[in-house]
C-alpha cells in the first residue's frame, strides 16, 4: 500500500467505530462499492494498518470493575531487566498497557482486576517476578473517557 487517501479514512473511522459493518453498509457509508470496500481493507490490512478486529467488553459486567495504573521505577536500567519485565507484564492478562514513560516514573502499566484483593494478587505475583526499584498505584474513580479510536477524521 503506498499511500492512505481519504476514502481509507473513512474506512478506517467507520471500522473502528464499528467493526461488524457489513460491506454494503461500509459502502454506503463512504461513497464505494462493496467490492471496491474489500479491496481497500484487505490491503489496509496486508499493510499492517487494520491489525485486527475485537469485541469491546465491559468490564464492570464482568466482573472487573477496578481499573488500576501502575507506576514503576527500575530496580535496574539494562537490558537483561528490561526483558524480565517486559516478559512478566506480557504474561500477565490483567495488564492491558504497558508504557516506557519519560520524567520522573520509568513505566506505567494499565491493568483491570475485579477488586483490591484482586490488585493485591496482580501486585504480588508482578514484584516476585521482577524486582522493583518502586510501585504505586492509582485506582480509578471514574471513566470520564476511555476510547480506542485514534482521532483520523
Amino acid at each position: 500500500m503506498s499511500k492512505i487517501d481519504a476514502l481509507d479514512l473513512k474506512i478506517l473511522n467507520a471500522l473502528q467505530h464499528e467493526s461488524d459493518l457489513g460491506l454494503e453498509e461500509l459502502g454506503d457509508i463512504v461513497g464505494l462499492s462493496r467490492n471496491a470496500c474489500w479491496r481497500r481493507i484487505k490491503a489496509l490490512e496486508e499493510a499492517g494498518i487494520i491489525r485486527g478486529r475485537v469485541a469491546l467488553l465491559d468490564a464492570k459486567k464482568l466482573d472487573l470493575g477496578l481499573s488500576v495504573f501502575i507506576q514503576i521505577k527500575a530496580a535496574a536500567h539494562d537490558a537483561s531487566w528490561l526483558e524480565q519485565f517486559a516478559r512478566a507484564t506480557r504474561d500477565m492478562n490483567q495488564i492491558q498497557g504497558v508504557y516506557r514513560m519519560t520524567g520522573d516514573l520509568d513505566y506505567l502499566i494499565r491493568a483491570r482486576v475485579a477488586d483490591m484483593a484482586d490488585y493485591d494478587r496482580l501486585y504480588q505475583t508482578l514484584v516476585t517476578r521482577v524486582p522493583m526499584g518502586d510501585v504505586s498505584a492509582s485506582f480509578v474513580m471514574e471513566e470520564i473517557k476511555d476510547t480506542t479510536a485514534l482521532p483520523l477524521l
